[in-house]
C-alpha cells in the first residue's frame, strides 16, 4: 500500500455510482530474457472495504508478471482469489483490473511500445469513465495533487 517512489507508470481509475478512486503504480524491470516484468506495485484506493481488497489482491496476482501476463489477470481473477464477491461488489474487482491495465498502458505509451488491441478497447473505455467522474467531481479535483489521492477529498462507497 502506498505509493512507489521510483513506479515507472501509473493506472488511475475510478467509479461513477460509488466514488471508488485507484491509483495503481508499477515498476518495471525486464527479466533475464529481456522481457518486461512488474518488478514491484503498490497501490492508494480511497473507497470500501472491497476496494480496498481488490486492490492489494491485484498487487499480488500481477507481482512478478511479464507484462504480457499481467494484461491477461481480469476481475474474475481477482474476485476468485479473494473467495468470491458478491455480486453488487464485483465493480471493485473490475476497477482493480482497470488500474492495472491503465498503468500498463501507460507504461507501453510512454516507452513506444505496441499496445495490444483489447488493452487499447480497455484504456478507450476507462478514459471515458475517468473524464466524466472528473467532470462530476470537478470541484474537489481543482487543488488535487497529480499523482494521488487527498484523503480529505475521499467518498468512500457503502
Amino acid at each position: 500500500m502506498g505509493k512507489l517512489d521510483d513506479y515507472s507508470a501509473i493506472g488511475k481509475v475510478g467509479n461513477m455510482v460509488c466514488g471508488d478512486v485507484m491509483w495503481l503504480y508499477i515498476k518495471v524491470d525486464q527479466d533475464d530474457r529481456g522481457r518486461d516484468v512488474i518488478s514491484n506495485i503498490s497501490w492508494e484506493t480511497f473507497g470500501c472495504t472491497t476496494a480496498i481488497a481488490t486492490s492489494s489482491m491485484v498487487s499480488d496476482l500481477a507481482k512478478g508478471k511479464t507484462l504480457k501476463e499481467a494484461i491477461e489477470i481480469t476481475n474474475r481473477d481477482v474476485a476468485e482469489e479473494l473467495g468470491g464477491l458478491p455480486p453488487v461488489k464485483m465493480h471493485c474487482s473490475a476497477l482493480a483490473a482497470d488500474a492495472l491495465n491503465e498503468a500498463i498502458y501507460e507504461y507501453l505509451e510512454q516507452n513506444d511500445r505496441e499496445i495490444p488491441e483489447t488493452l487499447a478497447r480497455r484504456h478507450e473505455k476507462v478514459v471515458k469513465e475517468v473524464a466524466e467522474l472528473e467532470k462530476r467531481y470537478e470541484s474537489f479535483l481543482k487543488d488535487e495533487p497529480e499523482t494521488g489521492p487527498a484523503a480529505e477529498n475521499a467518498t468512500p462507497c457503502s
